[in-house]
């Protein structure tokens, strides 16, 4: 996966309000550290609510309460096997925000930006009216 917005995957500027609220309600659902612990566990493999609550130190109840959240919302998938439902990742977007979301914070941490290409031709631009 490559780091930072690509270009040809950038929508064309216009978001109607449905759109928006779909995209708030996905990234509310990202705002809970538990919702992130439990995605980033998927994010490493498939696996049942037994495991994942183990992997996250939660109650099974809370990891599936939040399971249901984030199935709603398309982020995760459950697959029955037997008489246990396996999740995963709904698909490598999901995944591709997590990732993107971490890599924010790195870049916050050690104080690193990344410009935008047309902010930094109008950034440019703007410098050579001023001089």
């Amino acid at each position: 996966m490559g780091h930072g917005v690509d270009e040809r995957a950038t929508p064309t500027g216009h978001l109607d309000a449905d759109s928006a609220a779909t995209i708030a309600a996905t990234l509310q659902a990202l705002a809970t550290p538990s919702r992130l612990m439990i995605l980033t566990r998927l994010r490493q493999s498939p696996c049942g609510v037994t495991e994942l609550a183990a992997a996250v130190a939660m109650e099974q109840s809370a990891v599936s309460h939040q399971l249901r959240l984030l199935r709603a919302l398309g982020l995760v998938t459950g697959s029955r096997q037997g008489r246990r439902i396996v999740y995963s990742l709904y698909d490598t977007h999901v995944a591709q925000l997590l990732d993107e979301a971490v890599y924010h914070i790195e870049h916050l941490r050690l104080g690193a930006r990344d410009l935008p290409d047309r902010a930094e031709g109008a950034h440019e631009t703007h410098e050579a009216h001023d001089a």
